[in-house]
């Protein structure tokens, strides 16, 4: 009776694990049991896999020896792209490489070259050791290949030299999935968004814009804009336009074609400086009055919802260092960083998808931006200052002699400053019921609102300039401060604004993924270390040994009866 109870179990056993296998098959899950799901795709990417029909090959040049940071790394990517491989609608090769294994550095730096025109670029890593700060040349890239087009994907984002490797690959990890689904639905399309920054008014120049257009290229079509003599034509083959510090007014013709680019549901994007203060002016010495501009462009912001007021925020919490010269010693020049509270370090709002988890922003005598009445449009700040500032009216005389004056405290008491406004939605026609302006012979348009559109009005002009070297006039990369070696959020900013811009999906929403970050603690680990290596040594060879006593003297009563 029992032995044919325990073939009937045996047998049900087996049946159940067979029915498992079967419906196996037909029926897929993935369980996650991690607190922060970061096992889990989002229902954006996994749509995209499964309806997509082409092979896609996916090679990840992050491998070999790596620094513990980016072990962390290399297990993030690879974690992810089995969940890709698994969702699949088609065949997904997947392959980890070191690409300067085995090589000579002649070789090393051919390989180099090559993946450099491909768009993988290396990143020399100066990581802490116990024996002192090490070199080491790294890849955190992967390319993406799939109906004959192909992607860089950059892997490490967020690179800030305040913060730690540790800091920097959490971001990443948290940014992967965004990354690498944005990227496989360009690949897949084979569609890139046309950017273009306007140039006809005196806005910032190529040098000046050096380090944003190039960083666009690699995803996007980038360009200037004349809207001189762009026609209707050129403006729907548009997909964003940048106007980044113009310094002219706009003619009504100008206005008429943005105008149009707008009712045609265009992205714009605007930074805008409405005042006339620089920093090169107060070097010479002397003072700067600075005054109000006359851009032309207000009763179209403020015909949209937004409106740029004539001041300068003044925030001595959260502001950036400028060199000032201290006098002369030896002969020679000395210069000293200083605090210059008309250059507010913009805090991301942290709701936003657009800047969620954003660094500080970097801003040069920036204005307040207000929200008006527009129906049909809905308003989000996403840039402020501190609640510690001063808003000053212009005009307003600045010197550099500024930097020595004792500020009251009590003076800057204040709330945060809108800096950065987003708008969405259907906006009204500037042009509505108005004639047409000289030049323009036809109508482009009759629309009295526009398509769904978008814009972002920052009272900035100078969020998206990189520096330039005095010494070889090579410019630096965006956000990167060359007095003070910081990074700040600029770069960041405006590659999520684009990608906000140009993705209908929102898929930008998957930076919203937060990985909760679990690391030893360093200070504990080395006091401790002599202590846990013991431990670890020790301990299985004493349960080892114990386990033998216990086992000899077991047996021994055992069987002694």
């Amino acid at each position: 009776m029992r032995n044919k109870k325990k073939w009937i179990s045996l047998a049900v056993a087996l049946i159940a694990v067979v029915g498992i296998n079967i419906i196996s098959q037909f029926f897929f899950h993935r369980f996650d049991f991690t607190e922060d799901r970061r096992f889990t795709l989002s229902e954006k990417t996994t749509r995209l896999l499964q309806t997509n029909h082409q092979p896609i090959t996916i090679t990840v040049f992050l491998n070999g020896e790596l620094p513990p940071a980016f072990k962390r790394l290399q297990a993030a990517v690879s974690d992810l792209l089995s969940d890709y491989k698994a969702y699949a609608n088609t065949e997904v090769k997947i392959s980890f490489v070191d690409p300067l294994a085995g090589l000579t550095v002649a070789d090393q730096k051919t390989v180099i070259d090559n993946l450099y025109e491909r768009g993988i670029e290396a990143t020399n890593l100066s990581v802490k050791t116990e024996a002192g700060l090490t070199q080491k040349l790294v890849f955190p890239m992967a390319m993406l290949e799939s109906n004959g087009n192909e992607f860089p994907v950059r892997l490490f984002q967020n690179l800030d030299t305040r913060g730690s490797y540790e800091d920097n690959i959490n971001r990443s990890i948290e940014n992967l999935e965004y990354v690498f689904t944005s990227s496989l639905k360009k690949v897949l399309t084979g569609r890139n968004a046309r950017i273009g920054f306007t140039e006809t008014n005196g806005e910032l120049n190529d040098l000046q814009l050096d380090d944003a257009i190039r960083t666009l290229s690699a995803s996007y079509e980038v360009g200037r804009v004349d809207l001189g003599t762009i026609d209707k034509a050129g403006l729907d083959k548009l997909n964003v336009m940048v106007i980044a510090k113009p310094q002219n007014p706009f003619t009504e013709t100008e206005k008429y074609k943005i105008n149009y680019f707008v009712m045609n549901g265009g992205r714009v994007l605007w930074s805008i400086d409405q005042v006339t203060a620089e920093l090169d002016s107060l070097r010479n010495g002397g003072g700067e009055l600075a005054t109000n501009k006359s851009l032309n462009l207000d009763d179209m912001l403020f015909m949209y919802g937004a409106r740029i007021n004539y001041n300068i925020i003044a925030d001595p919490a959260n502001s950036a260092e400028i060199p000032v010269s201290t006098g002369l010693v030896g002969g020679a020049n000395q210069m000293q960083l200083v605090p210059w509270i008309y250059y507010p370090i913009l805090l991301p709002d942290t709701v936003h998808s657009v800047v969620k988890k954003l660094d500080g922003v970097k801003s040069e005598f920036p204005s307040t931006v207000d929200t008006i009445g527009a129906r049909g449009v809905t308003k989000s700040y996403i840039l402020t200052t501190s609640p510690f500032n001063k808003v000053f009216n212009t005009p307003k005389m600045f010197s550099l002699q500024m930097v020595a004056d004792q500020l009251d405290p009590r003076a800057f008491q204040s709330v945060p400053q809108h800096v950065g406004l987003m708008l969405e939605g259907s906006f009204p026609s500037v042009f509505a019921g108005r004639p047409l302006p000289e030049g323009i012979s036809a109508p482009f348009t009759n629309a009295g609102s526009s398509k769904p559109a978008k814009m972002i009005v920052i009272g900035d002009g100078d969020i998206f300039k990189n520096q330039v070297a005095e010494k070889d006039g090579l410019p630096y990369p965006l956000g990167f401060d060359r007095y003070t070696q910081q990074t700040f959020g600029n770069k960041a900013l405006l590659l999520n604004i684009i990608d906000y811009f140009t993705d209908d999906d929102n898929l930008i929403a998957l930076r919203n993924k937060e990985v909760k970050i679990r690391l030893l603690d360093k200070a504990k680990i080395k006091l401790e270390k002599n202590k846990w290596q013991l431990i670890n040594i020790a301990a299985p060879l004493l349960l080892l040994i114990f386990f033998a006593i216990f086992q000899h003297y077991y047996r021994k009563y055992k069987y002694a009866k």
